[in-house]
């Protein structure tokens, strides 16, 4: 069971990293100890489900992303799940209308890519 409990420690700290939070400050989020978040991103921890409730709630993630394993992706599959973790941050602070407006963006942008 270990080599899922490391999956999901790296989860939690690249979702971490995607919203710029330090691991004190998701600590202090979910309330629990930094070098207690530390040993979890680090696998090194055997935490329980109500542990997860606090880290997801304070990364305000659905618990399902903390179980999509990167270990099996290559270079842009990486690449494009950090831009996806990043993306969802973004769009988790826009309004409805705002984030109509970033999707038209990103259309335009694809279209270009396109030419």
């Amino acid at each position: 069971m270990t080599d899922l409990r490391n999956a999901v420690g790296d989860r939690i700290r690249a979702i971490r990293k995607a919203k710029g939070l330090t691991q004190q400050q998701l600590a202090e989020l979910s309330n629990l100890d930094d070098a207690y978040i530390g040993a979890v991103e680090r696998g090194e921890r055997n935490f329980s489900i109500d542990t997860l409730e606090k880290i997801v709630a304070a990364l305000n993630i659905q618990p399902l992303e903390l179980f999509q394993n990167m270990d099996d992706l290559n270079e842009v599959e990486a690449a494009q799940r950090g831009a996806i973790d990043e993306y969802a941050v973004v769009v988790s602070e826009l309004s409805i209308k705002q984030i109509s407006t970033l999707n038209k963006i990103v259309r335009e942008v694809r279209r270009a890519f396109e030419d």
